[in-house]
């Protein structure tokens, strides 16, 4: 840039050089957004992961950073640069960085192979759940798929949806100190990213027992193992979740909802913290909309039966339209399991 010379003060040039450095010094300070090149295939959960986000904090930020650029659905477009949310103490950049950078600490990464190789390597953010034991069913699985909808030439089954969100959920968790166990589960399938989830019969209740066809018989299997467990950690904070897909006529929309054990005033009221969440989230994303998920307790088996607190959750019509965007695009199931962890969280700080 080029500065005239005129017969200025020695004083007053000072004052200028210091107005100037007034002005371009809070820009040289800001904090930067990294950018990240989209790879082919690949979704805000995948990305996120690959570069060490961990998803139940930093999805949000990065949709509402980057929504100028995100495509239908909030997908991505390969080749495109994307921002990348300022990480924890980044933010503060602006007020902090003349002082000396603290070193990072170390984070604690762990494998858990049943969310598949691309989601396997599980970062542990914090320890605010450390005590809690959480007890997850995916409804259905095995020889029964639970309820079928369709979509397009697409057959869309309960179970492998139910079981997505459910992996979701669980990393979720245990990113945040909790204990957790996959009491319907699949070796081979891990989290996917894809719209059409393949469908198979192969998964296996916990440990590693063979599902039956028979319904009751399905549901004190996967009960008992949920009882044998809830033994083991005796004195610890435990729930019970299962979760599923409703099945209703084409031309009726639901939203999430929420059940529990009549006789449980403390399932009732995590029941409701959950359903308090999720009125948020709409009314945060979807102003306007409204919503109508419902709380009520329900004489289910699995939920009369198991010995933790349960909370049964439909994640909605497998048969509506609109309803089945919640469950085929995977950043909306990657929401439905950040906001039922913010839900448990809340749940667990309230109730322990």
């Amino acid at each position: 840039m080029f500065w005239p010379k005129l017969p200025i003060k020695k004083d007053t040039r000072i004052l200028f050089i210091i107005f100037l450095a007034g002005i371009l010094l809070p820009f040289s300070l800001s904090a930067q957004h990294t950018e990240v090149v989209a790879e082919k295939g690949e979704g805000i959960y995948r990305l996120l992961t690959r570069c060490g986000y961990p998803i139940s904090q930093y999805l949000e930020p990065f949709i509402e950073l980057n929504k100028a650029r995100l495509g239908p659905d909030n997908t991505l477009y390969a080749g495109r640069k994307y921002k990348l949310p300022l990480r924890g103490d980044e933010s503060q950049q602006d007020a902090s960085a003349a002082s000396p950078a603290k070193t990072p600490p170390a984070t604690k990464t762990r494998r858990y192979e049943i969310f598949g190789s691309n989601y396997q390597d599980v970062e542990i953010v914090d320890d605010q759940l450390k005590g809690a034991v959480y007890h997850l069913v995916a409804g259905h699985g095995g020889p029964d798929p639970g309820a079928v909808g369709k979509y397009g030439d697409w057959q869309l089954c309960e179970d492998e949806y139910a079981y997505d969100v459910t992996l979701r959920l669980a990393r979720n968790l245990i990113q945040h100190g909790a204990t957790v166990y996959m009491i319907t589960r699949d070796s081979n399938d891990g989290i996917r990213e894809d719209s059409y989830l393949k469908p198979d019969k192969d998964e296996i209740c916990y440990p590693n027992l063979r599902i039956p066809l028979n319904q009751t018989k399905r549901l004190k299997q996967r009960t008992d193992a949920v009882n044998n467990l809830y033994r083991k950690h005796k004195g610890s904070f435990q729930r019970m979740v299962a979760i599923h897909v409703d099945s209703r006529s084409h031309g009726e929309n639901i939203d999430v909802f929420f059940y529990h054990d009549k006789r449980s005033n403390t399932g009732r009221k995590a029941a409701r913290i959950l359903q308090k969440v999720f009125q948020q989230k709409y009314d945060q994303h979807q102003p306007g909309r409204g919503y109508n998920g419902t709380v009520s307790d329900r004489n289910l088996y699995v939920v009369r039966n198991t010995l933790p607190v349960a909370i049964y959750i439909e994640l909605g019509n497998i048969n509506h339209r609109r309803d089945q965007q919640r469950f085929i695009i995977s950043s909306n199931r990657q929401a439905l399991a950040n906001w039922m962890f913010e839900g448990f969280l809340e749940d667990f700080k309230t109730n322990k």
